[in-house]
């Protein structure tokens, strides 16, 4: 199977998953729409704090994979930390990236209470005490944790994700790449206040593997409808190619894929409101 061979057209887009990637089937598949009537409060969760910690030097590339962006961070044993919460082991940080859509009325792959929000970024994570590599952890139900962070369009730029803004003229095309040479860093794209649903889903994207506790802020940041237009100018093929026949023009317009059922799975919250 092609690592092309999908994306968000009507053509190859997330209702084809499931027939090229079996996994995109399961019964363990995000994102969710997270209803907030269903959320137990967990007190186990305030009992071991969700901390992290981000060297500001460790974003080491920017890259469109034909999807969007992402960054890559180095693989520095001691560049980042993510424990506590629903987490029984030290994970790290592999890369980020985000999710957006055609306009500021949707975007964000997560839902909450059916409300969608402009866009969605997501930091990945790998359980590094338990496995030896990121692929290996994939391959697991407690391999990656990923937190998700809702963006909300506000007046103003946001300044960390303005860094990011000003790389992507260099990654328009499919498969390009740019060294990062000032800092970006990953604390400043977090919430201030740190209250989080949790469940137990997958990738988002293909393969869909079902490996990711999701950890997902309930307050967003806030970014400007500029900065979104900027992610929307990305293309989906490289500058070798044809520009693709498809209603998105060969931009990524957006590229999020929509919630699917929670079934049986517990939805529990740390922090009210």
């Amino acid at each position: 199977m092609s690592k092309y061979d999908w994306g968000y057209t009507e053509t190859n887009g997330p209702s084809t998953w499931p027939s090229k990637f079996p996994q995109a089937a399961g019964s363990r598949q995000s994102p969710v729409d997270v209803k907030t009537t269903v959320a137990t409060s967990d007190t186990s969760l305030q009992s071991r704090p969700l901390t992290w910690y981000y060297k500001p030097t460790i974003c080491k590339s920017i890259v469109n994979p034909g999807y969007g962006w992402r960054v890559d961070v180095h693989n520095d044993e001691h560049g980042s930390e993510l424990i506590g919460g629903p987490l029984g082991s030290k994970y790290k940080l592999e890369q980020f990236h985000c999710h957006w859509g055609r306009d500021s009325k949707s975007g964000s792959e997560h839902t909450v209470d059916g409300k969608a929000y402009s866009g969605e970024l997501h930091l990945v994570h790998w359980n590094c005490r338990k496995y030896k590599t990121f692929a290996e952890a994939a391959q697991h139900p407690d391999g990656l944790a990923v937190l998700g962070v809702f963006f909300e369009v506000g007046e103003d730029k946001h300044d960390e994700v303005e860094k990011i803004v000003s790389l992507i003229q260099h990654i328009v095309y499919r498969g390009e790449e740019k060294e990062i040479t000032k800092n970006i860093d990953p604390t400043n794209l977090l919430p201030k206040r740190t209250h989080y649903w949790t469940y137990l889903g997958s990738l988002t994207t293909p393969p869909c593997t079902e490996s990711v506790t999701w950890i997902i802020f309930k307050e967003p940041i806030k970014v400007s409808e500029e900065q979104l237009a900027v992610f929307r100018s990305m293309r989906s093929y490289s500058q070798q190619e044809m520009c693709p026949v498809d209603e998105h023009n060969g931009h990524v317009l957006h590229n999020f894929r929509p919630p699917l059922p929670l079934g049986n799975r517990e939805l529990r919250e740390c922090g009210s409101g």
